[in-house]
């Protein structure tokens, strides 16, 4: 069976008695953000492409006060930490915050430095149902539920919440040390309830796409358990295979690039095997990403799953970012009738599947799936369900 997903009342619940216990008085002010499964776009981010996400029932619950001291103390019960599940540090002005140890508050830490004005010293705790390392996005999670605590603290937003996305991202690359794109921060800002949310990542406007007609339908996540390997060479690599294509072509990035390109790269004989793959890839991916927020709009699942299968193909053949424990998943997942796509989801080399399947399989797919998979998957059944908000401590 599918874990049951605790809902955000029993986990703000969770937040606030842990709140009242370590720091004997009752949390002020309480915020979550969500998770998110990718439903299609692999790696077409940086190349100024398209993706298609959902916000997650699974979520980071901040709940805190401000108080007159001059320290910052937060606590942390959640699987987004390491072995050190609190730290402390001297409030003030936002310039003097530095990175440091443990490296998880390096997360908050920016989004505290990068905030709209200064914020006065507080306690908080954090409580999350995102599991980390799974692709779901628990540090974006993080990041932007600390930026609308910080928000209800202070009693100011930014005018757009793409300021509040990008603020938070800019805390990842700066403070954490990774070089993210900017899809995770959207979505867990602007997730709205029965919509997936299609970002252009060239110019980021978004459309919010309605799941329509999807009573008989859900999407399973799969977590392999096998946390991600894909290191920041091979990432790298991946990305400059994609760079060098569009400069070959003469193109600004390879969102500007069609199928015929493809063939011009061959043809002309002026590309690696490897560089072509890469390119044919990410253009065939942006293309399925537009195509499936047009089928997912009108409701017709059954093309949507197709793309997702297609989208899982490209990635382990053209981009090789899957892994056997994904593809051995996505394989099980295929072969259970009512099944009608499955694909890795995230930047590959373990994590998540995501699947689309009729609900009354749900409980076939899962057992076919357990019983081929050599490793011990866990299973959410999701449901796009909304953005970062406040919520009432009553």
């Amino acid at each position: 069976m599918a874990a049951s997903v605790p809902d955000i009342r029993s986990v703000k619940a969770k937040a606030l008695q842990l709140f009242a216990e370590r720091f004997n008085e009752q949390a002020a002010v309480c915020v979550y953000a969500p998770g998110r499964v990718n439903l299609i776009g692999e790696h077409t981010d940086y190349n100024e492409g398209f993706v298609l996400p959902m916000a997650l029932p699974l979520v980071t619950v901040i709940a805190g006060k401000s108080h007159d001291g001059r320290k910052t103390k937060i606590i942390s019960s959640s699987d987004v930490v390491d072995a050190t599940n609190e730290f402390e540090f001297e409030a003030g002005k936002r310039a003097d915050i530095k990175s440091g140890e443990p490296k998880w508050a390096n997360y908050v830490k920016g989004c505290i430095a990068n905030f709209i004005c200064d914020v006065p010293a507080f306690n908080a705790v954090i409580v999350s149902t995102v599991p980390a390392g799974a692709g779901l996005s628990s540090s974006a999670a993080l990041e932007v539920a600390t930026y609308t605590f910080l928000e209800a603290l202070s009693g100011k937003k930014p005018e757009k919440p793409e300021q509040k996305a990008l603020a938070c991202q800019k805390a990842e690359h700066d403070f954490a040390g990774v070089p993210c794109g900017i899809m995770d921060q959207f979505i867990s800002t602007m997730g709205k309830e029965g919509c997936a949310l299609l970002l252009d990542c060239r110019d980021l406007t978004i459309k919010q796409i309605p799941m329509v007609h999807i009573d008989d339908y859900v999407f399973l996540i799969t977590n392999s358990n096998a946390p991600h390997k894909l290191s920041s060479s091979a990432y790298c690599e991946r990305r400059d295979c994609c760079y060098e294509a569009a400069k070959m072509l003469g193109k600004k990035s390879l969102r500007d690039a069609d199928m015929n390109d493809i063939l011009a790269l061959i043809s002309r004989n002026i590309a690696s095997d490897c560089v072509v793959r890469r390119a044919r890839h990410v253009i065939t991916e942006i293309q399925r990403t537009q195509d499936a927020a047009v089928a997912l709009e009108k409701g017709d699942f059954q093309l949507f799953g197709r793309l997702m299968n297609e989208s899982h193909d490209s990635l382990r053949d053209d981009y090789e970012v899957s892994s056997k424990e994904l593809d051995s998943l996505v394989s099980a997942a295929r072969e259970v009738d009512g099944v009608l796509g499955s694909r890795l989801t995230g930047a590959g080399f373990g994590g998540c599947t995501v699947t689309l399947l009729r609900k009354d399989a749900v409980n076939k797919a899962i057992q076919h799936m357990k019983a081929k998979y050599s490793g011990v998957p866990a299973f959410y059944i999701a449901t796009p369900t909304g953005g970062a908000r406040e919520v009432s401590i009553n």
